[in-house]
């Protein structure tokens, strides 16, 4: 079980962890595809009146794919910023606002859960 997060703890030394609901491949170049299915039965019924497909597919460019890689359960934020920069150098700059971001981003779509390193 997962220890509650709290205030205090330090954005840099959470693991984030990929949700199982979540499928993704690899494509060309290394870049990622995450695939949700569309399942609900809100989706159901908006797929009847618009015609849209059962699977939504969200392609991330190339920092983006670099992240989702790199989050594997065990590596905490900081960690993961370090291979970030390692690999991008500068272009990644300001390197810890936009990781954060991106986090939050995963975290708040669902795709990723934080939790305190064990």
């Amino acid at each position: 079980m997962a220890k509650k997060l709290t205030n205090q703890d330090n954005f840099l030394d959470l693991v984030p962890v990929r949700s199982e609901k979540i499928n993704w491949v690899t494509l060309e170049n290394d870049i990622v595809q995450i695939q949700i299915d569309r399942n609900s039965w809100l989706d159901k019924v908006v797929r009847v009146f618009f015609k849209t497909p059962t699977m939504m597919k969200i392609d991330l460019d190339q920092y983006g794919s670099y992240i989702w890689t790199a989050i594997d359960g065990k590596s905490d934020i900081s960690e993961i910023a370090e291979g970030f920069k390692e690999k991008f150098g500068q272009e990644v700059e300001p390197l810890y606002e936009r990781l954060g971001s991106y986090v939050n981003i995963l975290r708040n779509n669902e795709f990723v859960k934080l939790e305190k390193k064990s």
